[in-house]
Order: structure tokens, then sequence, then C-alpha cells
């Protein structure tokens, strides 16, 4: 809805110095806007995973914060410095935003009546659902494109449990769930302001496994369970469960939820599981009290976009586990009272494009705990501070020994550099790769972060390190203090950071002076 991808597959070029730059503009406008090249990405191959998952050689990216339902032109510049060169110009149209129908036909119901009337029900209808305890809800029709079949609550409904699937073109709203909402194997769907209580192990809303579901739109519910902040609900084997939305398939969109209190609070599917995982958007979402993932982008094949999220008391933050050639996108997410890891690329991840991130957390800041190799990973213009753990344990795991940095299992193919890096009240020290360093001067020797500079929570106006992540903190407001280390001296990258202040882009996920992103649901007339 707000973004394109672009493959280009290739043969050939095995030294992988190709390049193709990207500019676009909507069809009719006179002037073009250069985005960021596609990423380089060799054919490869999974390691480990059941089943093995394979990719093509090809340059890949995505064109970002586009206008929904508009048509674009996309100019593609191919260039390899050792002989050949190619230019393309591809038309794409945003998809458009579900909406119900303009002057739709209501048709009010009961517990008594609604399994009748969601029976005869025709395209373009909304269901209003009275106040009432509904039971399950099977939805077994749907509607049209621009018709779609609406199953709304008037604000006292409940029901236990939603299933919408194998239809196409419903929107579900303003329903009270004790149970999932199912989309498995439907598409052009949507779940807008929802309230919905996971239960035990299950999920809230999305599908259970592959094929999943298909351009889908999932936005401003509140997704809640019931897994405690504690030590002992941490990580992968600690004392937690359920999913908030999990979801497979390609194309889908979920944004401006909240979803807090449970293992994972939002996932894509994992090996045996896994569909076709390309052009899921994950942004605007405000994530608490997650014991293990705050946002699991797993196994994501190319453009996947994980932007603008707020993730708070977590055990990790971001999942890529593993990335499959990518690019897998995580851009201007905020990590805070993190209690292991920022950055989750394990299982040999490969292609993800981590920029503008800020993380404030006890233990390690900018880190991946795993001895996988992680491969072909492009870091740029993050803010990520860690500090002193107080010997604390969290389950069955360390949030490190508090360094700046911790990215050992990095591969010879990963790109580091213009972040900002430090220890609240602890020396700048930290590895990278082979390369191991005790101050911003041996970081800087390379081979990577040649322009990071050293940061420390002074760059924050007024926020508490959190140096005691039980029982949790709220969000605090993590824009850059102005004049601070960070302001400017970011790396400008085209479509990602065009808007900054002053002489160059800040480091971190927000520019300083401007308006925070607004997180979680909106109001209903969004």
């Amino acid at each position: 809805m707000h973004h394109l991808a672009v493959e280009w597959h290739i043969e050939g070029d095995l030294n992988t110095n190709g390049k193709v730059d990207v500019r676009y503009r909507a069809v009719g406008e006179k002037t073009w806007a250069p985005a960021l090249p596609l990423r380089r990405v060799p054919a490869g191959q999974s390691v480990g995973t059941t089943p093995i998952f394979r990719w093509r050689n090809k340059h890949s990216g995505s064109v970002f914060d586009l206008k929904p339902d508009t048509e674009y032109e996309i100019h593609l510049k191919l260039v390899d410095p050792d002989g050949g060169s190619a230019e393309r110009t591809v038309r794409a149209r945003t998809r458009a935003i579900p909406k119900p129908m303009a002057d739709a036909p209501v048709r009010r119901v009961t517990p008594d009546t609604l399994k009748a009337v969601l029976a005869a029900a025709r395209p373009g209808e909304v269901v209003l659902l009275g106040e009432g305890e509904y039971g399950r809800v099977d939805v077994p029709a749907g509607g049209e494109a621009g018709r779609p079949l609406v199953v709304r609550g008037d604000g006292r409904a409940v029901c236990r449990g939603v299933y919408v699937r194998q239809c196409k073109h419903v929107i579900v709203e303003k329903l009270t769930v004790h149970g999932p909402i199912d989309l498995q194997g439907s598409s052009d769907c949507g779940v807008r302001y929802c309230r919905v209580h996971v239960q035990g192990k299950g999920f809230g809303i999305g599908t259970r496994g592959r094929p999943g579901a298909t351009n889908c739109y999932i936005a401003d519910n509140i997704v809640t369970g019931r897994t405690p902040w504690a030590s002992e609900a941490m990580g992968a084997s600690g004392e937690n469960a359920g999913e908030g939305i999990q979801i497979t398939g390609p194309g889908n969109v979920i944004c401006y939820n909240r979803v807090d209190s449970l293992r994972d609070c939002i996932s894509t599917m994992e090996d045996r599981g896994t569909g076709l995982q390309v052009c899921i958007d994950i942004y605007n979402n405000d994530v608490r009290f997650a014991a293990d993932d705050g946002i699991e982008a797993d196994f994501c094949m190319h453009n996947c976009r994980i932007l603008r999220n707020r993730l708070t008391n977590c055990f990790m933050g971001l999942s890529s586990q593993p990335g499959l050639g990518g690019p897998t996108y995580f851009i201007r997410n905020v990590m805070y009272n993190l209690t292991h890891a920022p950055f989750k690329l394990h299982r040999h991840s490969t292609g993800d494009v981590c920029l503008h991130n800020t993380v404030v957390k006890v233990g390690d800041g900018m880190a991946c705990f795993t001895y996988e190799t992680f491969d072909r990973a492009y870091f740029r213009n993050n803010l990520c501070i860690g500090g002193p753990t107080g010997g604390a344990w969290y389950g069955k795991y360390r949030p490190g020994r508090g360094l700046a940095v911790y990215m050992r299992a990095a591969g010879p193919n990963c790109d580091f550099d213009y972040d900002a890096l430090g220890s609240h009240t602890l020396p700048l020290r930290g590895q990278i790769g082979k390369q191991s360093f005790d101050d911003l001067a041996g970081l800087r020797r390379g081979p990577h972060e040649r322009h990071a500079v050293e940061a420390g929570m002074s760059v924050f106006a007024d926020v508490p390190f959190p140096a005691k992540p039980i029982p949790g903190y709220d969000p605090p407001d993590l824009r850059p203090r102005p004049g601070s280390v960070v302001v400017d001296k970011g790396q400008r990258l085209p479509n990602v950071n065009d808007a900054f202040r002053g002489q160059g882009p800040d480091m971190g996920a927000y520019e300083a002076g401007q308006d925070l992103p607004h997180y979680g649901p909106r109001s209903s007339g969004a």
C-alpha cells in the first residue's frame, strides 16, 4: 500500500559488484526522485532449515513511503564495472487501503440471527452485531473488489473466535474477540479496530501456517495475552505462551496495532509453516512485554519491511532467523529496555538491512548473540547504547557484558558504518566479525564503522537508563537532544532520510525537533 518492490534476476556478475540505481515518480509527474539502490543478492540457500529454501541471483529492493492506490514509474539503471549495462522503466500500482463501500446497506443482527444473515449476506453489505455473546463466528463467503462484506460490532459484541477462511474481500471491525481472528487461505481482507484476547498457546490475528493469507490489512487493533514480564518467562524456553499477530503469505500489511504480554508479539512463520513471505509490511505498531521476540520477521524471502515500530520491555527486539537472501528491511524502529539482543540474525541469516534504529538496553548495545555466521547485512545510521548488567540473567540468558557492540558472527560481506554506539558509564568496547576494539579510535580503524560516533544517554533530553528491566518502563521520548553528538552525523540515504534538518540526517530513529510518529491504534476515522 505504501511500498513497491523490484526484483531483477541476472546471470553472471560472480564478483557481485554490479549496481542498480533507482529513481521513481508518480505517473504524470515530471520530476524523478532517487531511491536506495537495489541490494545485490547472489544466488544461495538456507542452512539447516526444514525444508531448504533457495533464491536466485538478482538485484532486489524497495521504494518506500508511497501513496496508496497510485501508479508509479520506476527507472532502473544497471551497471557492472566489469562490462555490461541495461536500463528499464517499469510501472506498478500501490494497493488501496480496504474500506467499506460508500452508503453500504446495514443489516443488524443478534446472537440468534447472525448465522442466517451471514449465510445470505451480499457483497457490499455491513452485518452489524449488536450487544451480546456470539460464540464462534464463521464467515461463509466474502465480497468483491470495491464491495467488501463487512462484519462489524457496535462496541458491545463479544465473540469466541472469528473465522474468515478461504474468503475474499471481508472486513472485520470493532469486535471484542476471545480467541483468534483466523484468516487462513483468505485474500484482500481487513481486520480493524478489534480487541483480541489471545487464549493460551494460540494466536490473536492471522494464520496458522502456509499458504497463509494474501494482501490482507491488519490495522488499529489491540491484541493482548497473559504472559507476565518476569525472568522465568523470558526466552524461547521460558514460561510463556501466545502469538499476537502471526502471518505468512505475500503482501500482508500489519500496522498501527498495540500488541502486548505474549511470547512473540508480531511474527511471520518458520520452517515448514513458511508460505510465500515476500512484501510483508509491519509498521507503526506499539509492541510491549514480549517474553521472546518483539517482532519476529523470520524466514522472510525478500522485501519484507519492518518500519517505525516502537518496542518496549522485550526479551528480543527484531528477529530475522533467518533472512532468506533478502533484503529484509528494519528501518527507524525504537527499542527500549530489552533483556537480551536487539537483533536476532540467527540461523545464518542473509540480507538484513538495518537503518536508523534506536536501541537502549542493559548489556551489549548493538548486539547479535550467535556463533552462526550471518552475512550481507547492511547497517547505517543506528543509535545503540548498552550498559551495566548488574550480573543479572533473564531466564536462561544474559543480556551481554556491557559492550557497545557485539557482532562477532558478522560475515565477510557485512557492511557497518555511520552508527552511534556506546555503553552507559562504561568504555566503548566491542567486536564486529574478526575486529575487536577498546575505544572509538580502534573501532574507526576498520574495516567497519570508519564514521562511527560514540554516544551515551546524554544524547537524549531526559531518559533514564533501564538498569532494572523488571517490572518494566513506559516508552520514553528517544528523540535526540538538539546539538547532541548524533545530530547531522548520519549518512544520506535517498528515500529513507530525505526529510532531514540541518547539514545531514541524524543517527537513530528520529530527527531532533521533529514530531514523534504515531504508534498503535489510530482513531476510527483515520
